[in-house]
C-alpha cells in the first residue's frame, strides 16, 4: 500500500508545481517585458506628474491600453513591474491565484478615478478517475472599470469588474476562508478621504465579485467596510499577522458637540483602536484592543483606558 500512495503524493506534488510555476520566464521574455516596463514608464511619468489635468487624461488612455496588450499574456503575470510600484499598487494572492493592480489619477478638483487590473490563474484540475486527473489551463486577464461616482451605498455594492467600486488597493490578505480580503485607499475629495476593507471572491466561471456580506459590525450590514474621515488627517488601517487581525484607527468627531456626528470632514482617530478577527468565516469586531507588545513576565502594565490615551487627531 505504500508504493501507490507515495506515488500519489507525488502526483499532488506535480500538479501543486504546475499550477504554480505555469508561466515561468525564460531570459527572452525578461528581455521583452522589461523593454515593456521601460515604456510603461515613460507613460506613468507623464500620468502622475504632468501639471495639465489634460495631458494627464490622455497619457492614462495610452498607459491603460499598454498594461491591456502586456497583460494578455499569462506570463507577464510573473514579471514583477518592480519600476512602476512608487506609483501603480501590483499586489499577488499568497496562493499565487491572481495578481491585482491597480493605480489612482487626481483630477484639478481634487476628486479620483480609478484603474486597474485583475490577472487570474484560473486553472483547474479535473478528476477522471481515481487516480487520474486532468489539468485544465486557463488565464484570464479582467480591466476594473470605475463607477463609484455613481454607487450611493459604497458598502452595500457588490460587482464584477465591469461595475467596480474603484480604490487604490494597498494590502491583500489570504485567510483559511473561501475569500481574500482587500485593504484600499480613496482620496474621495477636498473634504474627505476614505479607507476601505474590500472582499475579493470568484464566481465557478472565474469572474472576479467584490463585495461579501463576511462583517460582523456593530449597527452595519456591509458587504464591505468603510472609514471617512477628514482629508488632513491620517488614519491607520492594517493587517497585523501576528494578531491575526485588521487593527484600525477609532474615528470620532473632533468636538463633543452632537451635531457634527455624521459630518466627516471633523473625523478623526480618536487615540484608541480597535480590530476585526476571523471567527468562524467571519470578520468579527473588536473594540478597544491593546496594541502594545504582547505581555511577558517581566509586563505590569495594565490595558490602556481609550478615554485617556492621546488623540492622534487635534482640532485646529
Amino acid at each position: 500500500m505504500l508504493i501507490p500512495y507515495m506515488r500519489l503524493l507525488l502526483f499532488i506534488s506535480l500538479l501543486f508545481s504546475t499550477l504554480h510555476n505555469w508561466a515561468q520566464l525564460d531570459e527572452l521574455d525578461k528581455k521583452r517585458f522589461m523593454q515593456l516596463e521601460d515604456s510603461l514608464e515613460i507613460l506613468q511619468k507623464k500620468v502622475f506628474f504632468s501639471k495639465k489635468e489634460s495631458v494627464r487624461f490622455e497619457a492614462n488612455k495610452e498607459f491603460l491600453a499598454l498594461w491591456h496588450f502586456i497583460l494578455k499574456d499569462q506570463k507577464s503575470m510573473d514579471y514583477p513591474f518592480d519600476k512602476l510600484k512608487k506609483d501603480v499598487s501590483l499586489l499577488m494572492s499568497p496562493d499565487k491565484k491572481f495578481r491585482i493592480i491597480t493605480w489612482d489619477m487626481r483630477k484639478d478638483d481634487q476628486t479620483y478615478f480609478y484603474f486597474g487590473f485583475i490577472q487570474v490563474n484560473n486553472t483547474k484540475i479535473i478528476k477522471k478517475g481515481l487516480f487520474k486527473k486532468e489539468t485544465n489551463f486557463q488565464y484570464d486577464v479582467f480591466q476594473l472599470v470605475d463607477k463609484s461616482p455613481t454607487v450611493k451605498t459604497p458598502e452595500n455594492h457588490v460587482s464584477d469588474p465591469s461595475k467596480w467600486f474603484g480604490m487604490l488597493y494597498v494590502d491583500l490578505i489570504k485567510s483559511d476562508e473561501a475569500f481574500y480580503t482587500l485593504i484600499g485607499w480613496d482620496g474621495n475629495d477636498k473634504l474627505t478621504q476614505r479607507k476601505f476593507i474590500d472582499i475579493l471572491t470568484f464566481n465557478s466561471d472565474g469572474t472576479p465579485i467584490f463585495g461579501k456580506d463576511v462583517f460582523k459590525f456593530p449597527g452595519k450590514f456591509s458587504k464591505r467596510i468603510m472609514f471617512e474621515y477628514a482629508s488632513e488627517v491620517s488614519m491607520s488601517l492594517k493587517y497585523i499577522d501576528n494578531r491575526k487581525q485588521i487593527v484600525f484607527s477609532h474615528l470620532a468627531p473632533n468636538t463633543l458637540n452632537p451635531i457634527l456626528e455624521g459630518q466627516y470632514q471633523y473625523y478623526g482617530p480618536d487615540g484608541s483602536f480597535d480590530a476585526l478577527e476571523i471567527k468562524k468565516g467571519k470578520w468579527v469586531y473588536e473594540p478597544a484592543i491593546d496594541i502594545r507588545k504582547e505581555k511577558d513576565k517581566t509586563d505590569n502594565v495594565k490595558k490602556p483606558d481609550p478615554s485617556k490615551q492621546t488623540p492622534l487627531y487635534k482640532p485646529k
